[in-house]
């Protein structure tokens, strides 16, 4: 609703580069460029210092940009105003979640959400924590649920559920302690996965370096990892809420821990003052899910 060359503006100087705020906005660079130097031109002066490889925001730029702030929360608490009076909760939402979240919780979440809103659309963007981090930054989704810190103070994060990790065998394994099993053949999930993380720092925990896992392979997903671990490559430490089937079926087998392995499953998202009506719901909802499901294992 609000003016696009102001949009594309705001987009560019939160992200400050043009490259960034075309992937942001779903539009080519010379669009996004074309949209900047036309409100340039509107306000007669220049928005943008553009130095070698990168841009910053001249004095005439930094005063668009709090207008902008202000006018876009306008909008948003004016929509959030008629929406109470209609009682109209429609819009589309975008979520992003990290691999082992959106295929074993999201799924019963957001289902339930869809009954209850089915004039809410909800798109869901899969990739590693570090992935769904950087996109709430760019303000690519409205929500991240990831199961790793975040630590970029300026986003609101939401701690949800716990999670436990167990180490996952062949059946016919001779078990053993963990130190002995990390010596073996470790499949490991790939770099910027929350997992992998919080195992990192567990390892380190127990006064081994990493290159004391003797790491035989890199996989991107959690049924990958339990597919060679079934096939009997080697050994893994995986979330427990990825291996009820397996486990139930006989074709792995847990190990547990000690001291366990906990990691908080946490929905992170921007600051924003004022947020669309969809948004605020979407929170409520999951917030009650979470406290609903605080005790599954």
């Amino acid at each position: 609703m609000a003016d696009r060359r102001l949009q594309v503006f705001h987009t560019v100087a939160r992200l400050l580069s043009f490259t960034k705020a075309a992937e942001s906005l779903h539009m080519t660079q010379p669009a996004v460029t074309f949209q900047v130097r036309q409100l340039e031109e509107y306000f007669n002066t220049r928005l943008f210092d553009r130095t070698h490889n990168r841009i910053s925001l001249t004095e005439a730029g930094k005063r668009v940009y709090e207008f902008a702030d202000r006018i876009f929360d306008l909008y948003a608490e004016m929509e959030n105003a008629v929406r109470d009076m209609t009682g109209e909760i429609s819009g589309v939402l975008i979520i992003g979640a990290s691999t082992t979240i959106a295929e074993y919780m999201l799924p019963s979440l957001l289902g339930d959400f869809k009954k209850k809103y089915p004039d809410i659309n909800v798109h869901l963007r899969v990739s590693n924590s570090d992935g769904i981090v950087s996109m709430v930054e760019n303000n690519d989704i409205d929500l991240g649920v990831v199961e790793a810190p975040v630590l970029n103070k300026n986003l609101m994060v939401e701690e949800c559920r716990n999670d436990r990790l167990v180490a996952i065998v062949h059946p016919q394994h001779a078990l053993a302690g963990l130190k002995e099993l990390l010596h073996e053949a470790y499949i490991s999930r790939e770099e910027g996965s929350g997992t992998r993380e919080v195992i990192q720092e567990y390892v380190n925990s127990l006064g081994m370096s990493p290159g004391d896992v003797h790491v035989s392979m890199e996989l991107g997903s959690p049924e990958a990892i339990k597919g060679a671990v079934e096939a009997g490559m080697g050994i893994s430490i995986a979330p427990e809420v990825t291996i009820h089937k397996e486990l139930q079926l006989g074709t792995l087998v847990a190990l547990e821990l000690d001291p366990p392995i906990e990691r908080p499953f946490s929905f992170v998202h921007q600051k924003q003052k004022f947020r669309q009506r969809a948004m605020d719901e979407l929170l409520s909802f999951a917030r009650a899910y979470c406290l609903s499901h605080r005790n599954d294992g």
